[in-house]
């Protein structure tokens, strides 16, 4: 290791000149980690400066992401894409050093953290992806898949309780490429922890199956260095490094104090820690000897040689492999897929199943998990109630020496068992998704995504192809109740930002939503299926609408489902129901209904409000009239309707009750009778 004090020493500089410049800030953490930073990236990081999205670089994950200094001197430093200028810039609009690290904005973050817990949680499923893509695709001689993932974490981390979900799987899993170094400082927002936080950690992390390394000093970078090295070696655990440091080291009056962590250290305090640190350099300047120390840029370039001669001789011996692993990193579908997912629809359309959307889900599935190995699929302890399981995809499963399991056909795991874990489920997906080499899917009641909320957030955040099956949809699944019935789910899911939520309504609706799911690249979606029998649903065609009905016309998020010629009227619609999932079968009786009125409506299925939103406007107003009262059908809140002009909701904006799914329909208004006397009395405010 070259002069670990001076280097140590640059990045706290750095990190309290950027924040004293934007007033803004924890320069706590970057000071106190310097030297475990020092001690990572200076002697074990297998990473390329001049590319990096590598495919065989190490991942590095700063947890705690509020210290974000730490990570963007550390991509200075080494020559990442990320001028002294951007450090300047810190925290300012537009810029590249954001105040908290975002995947996608600054060259070598790997994924957005802030929201404690989570990035460890993304780690934990960047190790589980590098160790089942080196299972499937490394071979004897040729262990082209062959990286750690390093974590960076804080108190606040490990009181979060989405870390201990995480961190009992990667036990499980035995996960020992898994590295994390814990920044031990006792002190958080609101001072020493010590009274709040009094968990044995080591004992903790010991009991979930991992390798602990404990009272390690976080100021002595070869102390550091020698603990890494030491968990290089496990075979078959993850590894907890336990760093003892001191929060803002190096200042006189803030180290060791709750002053330190997210505000400004001030001029005077700044001058003092210079003097003490034995730093002269003007803020933002770095001496040549320095830059020279942290340069990691030949040293990236000849690894990545390395293995680029190494991907060479595989591809020679393994084309076939070769070709298809360097799809997958690059998140591409295969060329046939598209007509792949086209035959589902038909079989689907074809078969006309009455069945419950989650079981079209499986059947699409079937379809999709046999031509797309990337698919990872997995569900929160409710396997047999979410159907995300297929043929294709049998349970991982680790065996005591830490390797996949491989079934008889050689295939490794594509299912996981996550346990009742949802908010892991959904964070450990965020991570398989940023790593690459798989698509995955998991699966839990819709009234649970309340505890996956925010991953659900940070994925559409990170714009990362994560799907999420939420079965048991609405006041449909019955006797468990108001604690299991979703009300507000759809409507606040929809309101997330880049977040494609479907709720689809037959097994041809369920096949396009999955379609649409595969190949919406840089988002996440939502499926939202019933645990009901839904009839199918026959697709009419429409003079009127010639371009809004049809399967076609179903990726469009909403179309024109029937006309009122199918029930028999021979004239124009007069109003136009609107319905999503298991109530277009209802829109449908009430629009026979209604046919026996002389009241002639259009009924349009609206699958998915996300997408249908990003049509045309020509596309908007073929599917809704202008002129023509609108009601809409949904078991769930109404709030979210009204921006479609519509003249009524029959929806449920309270909590749902215990008893069998006929008997609340019927209570709450779910019925084709009321549906239809709802749109009767919207034309009669009309006139």
């Amino acid at each position: 290791m070259a002069n670990s004090q001076q280097m140590a020493s640059a990045i706290r500089a750095l990190a309290m000149d950027a924040v004293q410049l934007a007033n803004s800030g924890h320069p706590g953490a970057p000071m106190g980690m310097a030297d475990m930073a020092v001690a990572l990236w200076g002697d074990h990081l297998q990473h390329s400066p001049a590319n990096p999205h590598w495919v065989n670089r190490d991942r590095f994950v700063l947890s705690n992401g509020h210290g974000s200094m730490l990570i963007y001197a550390l991509l200075h430093l080494t020559g990442y894409k990320l001028p002294m200028d951007e450090l300047k810039n810190f925290r300012q609009l537009h810029s590249k050093t954001a105040g908290h690290p975002e995947v996608g904005v600054t060259p070598g973050v790997e994924t957005t953290t802030g929201p404690l817990g989570q990035g460890i949680s993304n780690a934990v499923g960047m190790a589980l992806a590098e160790k089942l893509l080196a299972s499937e695709f490394n071979r004897d001689g040729h262990a082209i898949i062959d990286h750690h993932t390093y974590v960076f974490l804080g108190d606040g981390c490990m009181m979060e309780g989405i870390s201990h979900e995480a961190c009992a799987l990667a036990g499980a899993w035995k996960l020992n490429k898994l590295i994390a170094l814990y920044d031990d400082n006792g002190i958080s927002i609101d001072g020493q922890v010590a009274p709040w936080f009094i968990d044995n950690t080591a004992q903790r992390f010991a009991a979930y199956g991992w390798n602990v390394i404990d009272a390690v000093d976080g100021h002595d970078a070869a102390a550091v260095s020698a603990a890494i090295a030491s968990a290089k070696g496990s075979s078959d655990k993850p590894t907890l490094v336990i760093c003892k440091t001191a929060i803002g080291k190096g200042s006189p009056n803030r180290a060791n104090t709750a002053k330190a962590h997210g505000e400004p250290l001030g001029a005077e305090e700044i001058k003092l820690t210079r003097e003490a640190i034995g730093w002269s350099s003007e803020p933002f300047v770095i001496p040549k000897a320095v830059y020279a120390d942290w340069d990691a840029k030949a040293a990236g370039r000849a690894r990545e040689k390395a293995w680029n001669t190494q991907f060479a001789a595989y591809k020679k011996a393994h084309p076939a492999l070769a070709k298809e692993l360097l799809r997958r990193v690059k998140g591409e579908l295969p060329k046939h897929f598209v007509q792949t997912a086209v035959d589902a629809v038909i079989a689907a359309h074809t078969k006309a199943q009455t069945v419950a959307s989650r079981k079209a889900s499986q059947i699409a599935l079937e379809a999709f998990t046999a031509a797309l190995p990337e698919l990872l699929g997995g569900s929160a302890d409710l396997t047999g109630s979410n159907l995300t399981n297929t043929p294709s995809t049998p349970n991982l499963r680790v065996n005591a020496a830490g390797a996949v399991v491989k079934n008889e056909a050689g295939q490794g795991g594509r299912h996981i068992n996550y346990g009742v874990r949802e908010f892991g489920m959904a964070a450990i997906m965020n991570g398989v998704a940023l790593h690459g080499g798989f698509i995955p899917y998991g699966g839990t009641f819709l009234t649970f995504s309340d505890y996956s909320r925010n991953a659900i957030r940070m994925a559409a955040l990170m714009k990362q192809r994560v799907i999420h099956v939420f079965t048991h949809d609405s006041i449909g699944l019955g006797e468990d109740g108001p604690t299991h019935q979703s009300i507000e789910h759809a409507a606040s899911l929809r309101l997330i930002p880049n977040l494609d939520v479907w709720r689809p309504g037959d097994t041809a609706e369920t096949a396009v939503a999955w379609t649409v799911a595969l190949q919406n690249a840089h988002k996440p979606t939502a499926l939202l299926l019933s645990r009901q029998n839904i009839v199918y649903a026959p697709k009419a065609e429409s003079a009127l609408a010639p371009t809004a009905c049809g399967l076609d016309a179903i990726s469009k998020g909403a179309y024109v489902l029937a006309e009122p010629s199918e029930v028999g009227l021979n004239k124009k619609a007069q109003a136009v129901i609107i319905a999503t999932g298991s109530e277009v079968q209802l829109a449908l009786q009430a629009q026979a209904v209604l046919a026996t009125r002389k009241i002639a409506v259009r009924v349009v299925s609206m699958p998915s409000t996300t997408t249908f939103d990003l049509q045309s406007a020509a596309y908007h107003a073929e599917v809704l009239p202008a002129g023509l009262p609108r009601v809409a059908v949904e078991m769930g809140s109404t709030g979210g309707w009204w921006k479609y002009g519509c003249a009524a909701v029959v929806g449920i904006d309270t909590y749902g009750e215990s008893a069998p799914a006929p008997v609340l329909f019927e209570h709450f208004g779910f019925t084709a009778a009321n549906v239809a006397d709802t749109v009767q009395a919207a034309l009669q405010r009309k006139k």
